[in-house]
């Protein structure tokens, strides 16, 4: 059963990140691939509150996701000042840059990782407790980030990521609406780092390297971007595939590649015969234009 929790719980967390990783690159607009360094950061600070300072684990679970809003903000509002493409090119320095941090430090843990993190939930009953709430909360994620997409806010997102200049000539304020959506997106990956440390009680650098950068963009790429549920399909699909793989009881030496080929033959297949994913995105106010024609002809 241990192995059952850990696998849903897993997926329920690559759940959150794709779907908050969506909110920035699908609905956004925003090219960033750093969404791993934000989930460290909430992963990071729950962990150190809680275990060197003493702070309940649930407080210290929201603490670290607000740190990482307030690095999301300090890394999006000086390089969205200048131009959108520079946001990339920041966002890959601080995730490099951080990472050297973590290796580096003697109360990260360093290069050896951060152990010792007090468990959330320790008892049998505690642990399937907590896969409802890692569930719970990936589910609310989801329907935050289609309520965002479907509401006023997106309707702005959406005019702003097609045309920005058009956008800041009826007055709005792209830089502000450009932060509040990295900021947010953030802020939901990093409580999914901090609901991580509270589970597995261990964390090392390279668990937030660009490598995890290439897998949450492929969820999304896979599943369908600017989609609701594309990326859990593609957080479930990619996540779900190379446990199965595990179960043919191949050798260590097939299994890490054959898991390597299926998330690059996955791509590759995707690029070339269904560009849009697994779920198609459709205009988020096709249903609003509907209706409206309905009214008219009514």
């Amino acid at each position: 059963m241990e192995y059952l929790f850990t696998i849903v719980i897993l997926v329920g967390l690559y759940v959150i990140l794709a779907a908050s990783f969506n909110l920035i690159i699908g609905y956004g607009g925003l090219i960033s691939i750093a969404h791993p360094i934000f989930y460290a950061i909430g992963a990071y600070a729950s962990a150190i509150l809680a275990r060197d300072f003493g702070w309940p684990i649930y407080a210290a679970m929201l603490a670290g996701a607000l740190v990482a809003v307030a690095a999301s903000i300090l890394v999006a509002l000086p390089s969205l000042r200048v131009s959108g493409d520079y946001l990339l090119i920041a966002s890959i320095g601080f995730q490099l840059g951080l990472i050297e941090i973590l290796k580096n430090v003697s109360w990260t843990g360093g290069a050896g990782g951060l152990t010792n993190i007090p468990a959330a939930m320790a008892s049998p009953e505690g642990r399937i407790a907590y896969v409802g709430l890692v569930v719970a909360v990936a589910a609310l994620a989801v329907l935050l980030v289609r309520s965002i997409a479907h509401g006023p806010y997106g309707r702005a997102m959406s005019a702003m990521r097609d045309d920005e200049l058009a956008f800041a000539a009826l007055g709005r304020n792209a830089v502000a609406l450009k932060v509040a959506t990295f900021a947010l997106g953030s802020g939901l990956a990093g409580f999914a780092g901090a609901l991580y440390a509270h589970y597995f009680r261990y964390l090392a650098p390279e668990q937030f390297e660009i490598l995890q950068s290439s897998a949450i963009l492929t969820m999304v790429v896979v599943g369908g971007i600017r989609t609701t549920w594309g990326p859990v399909v593609g957080a479930v699909l990619l996540q779900a595939l190379p446990q199965a793989i595990t179960f043919m009881d191949l050798p260590p030496s097939l299994l890490g590649p054959m898991q390597g080929l299926l998330f690059t033959g996955l791509v590759l297949v995707f690029m070339f015969v269904r560009p849009q994913g697994l779920i198609a995105a459709g205009e988020v106010w096709n249903a609003a234009r509907k209706e409206t024609k309905h009214v008219a002809g009514s």
